[in-house]
């Protein structure tokens, strides 16, 4: 069984309710050492100063670089008196609709299991807030970090995703590109060729289907390695530049392929096409700014009168 890396309560209104905190997420990155090619060992790093001399573990503070390239130190005592408390409470603030969150503001995932002796109010609470389609904003200490965090309903149970702050996103203004945009203008022609090509392509969302395939074939190398095979180079595979010459007639051609792909798998062409949209004359394509205060609410998830769970 996964073991719990907190354990605390959630707390609303005057109710707590006993949780245990699960990592939800377990990255399966590869990960390699440093190794001297001639002896075979690892290669160790040494903490050195910019002269090169090496400086002992003890020896070595927190510094803070200011603008004027001077330094201000911080010792740990100083960061210690900041600490939160380290009350053992995810405290829910407010409940907010799940469409009101821009999906930038998750960080990680979490799932919060229930104590046995008190599984009644954390279904009940489970319960209220899926058929609601609320999530729970909440604040919780966990090592020593204070983290704001989204408490959301799945199939009867609670996760919890750490958020990131609003002024941590980066503005849209920063990025090279976008401001061009409010002047580009589609051809209708192209705008329904586009919709067309989406609609062919479109389908049932199913993780399994998708797989990291750059660490499936570096296992596949490492396992080839380890049996005895001298060195592996694969052909690198075509890179496409990316230009497109005539946009119309890729759109017509994609839209062709993607036909010819769904004639072939005729399970996914029963999937019932979506509306689409009229359009009429010249659409001129906006992108609006983002400012420092980033939008809750963007215009791609409309609120009907039944909230999204």
């Amino acid at each position: 069984m996964a073991r719990a890396i907190w354990s605390g309560s959630i707390s609303f209104g005057l109710v707590n309710i006993p949780v245990k905190l699960h990592t939800a997420v377990r990255r399966k990155t590869v990960r390699f050492n440093q190794i001297d090619s001639v002896s075979g060992t690892r290669v160790k790093q040494k903490r050195v100063s910019a002269d090169g001399n090496e400086v002992a573990y003890e020896d070595i503070v927190k510094g803070y670089e200011l603008p004027s390239g001077e330094y201000v130190t911080i010792t740990e005592d100083e960061l210690a008196a900041l600490d939160p408390a380290a009350v053992r409470t995810i405290d829910i603030t407010e409940f907010v609709d799940l469409v009101d969150i821009d999906p930038m503001f998750y960080d990680n995932a979490y799932y919060l299991a229930p104590d046995p002796t008190t599984a009644k109010p954390y279904k009940l609470l489970a319960t209220a807030m899926e058929q609601s389609g609320k999530v729970g904003i909440a604040r919780f200490v966990m090592r020593t970090k204070q983290y704001l965090a989204a408490v959301r309903p799945q199939d009867g149970k609670l996760l919890l995703s750490t958020m990131v702050y609003h002024d941590e996103l980066v503005d849209t203004g920063e990025i090279e590109g976008f401001d061009g945009l409010d002047e580009v203008e589609v051809a209708d022609k192209e705008l329904v060729m586009a919709e067309q090509l989406i609609e062919s392509l479109s389908e049932t969302f199913d993780p399994t289907k998708h797989a990291d395939t750059y660490r499936e074939a570096v296992l596949d190398l490492i396992e080839r390695k380890a049996g005895g095979e001298t060195e592996i180079i694969a052909a690198p595979a075509a890179v496409d530049d990316g230009k497109v010459v005539d946009l119309m007639a890729a759109l017509e051609a994609s839209v062709a392929a993607a036909k010819g792909a769904r004639g072939r798998h005729p399970a996914a062409a029963k999937k019932a096409p979506a509306k689409k949209k009229k359009t009429t004359a010249k659409k001129k394509v906006t992108a609006k700014k983002t400012t420092k205060k980033v939008a809750a609410k963007r215009t791609t998830a409309k609120k009907t009168t039944k909230k999204a769970s």
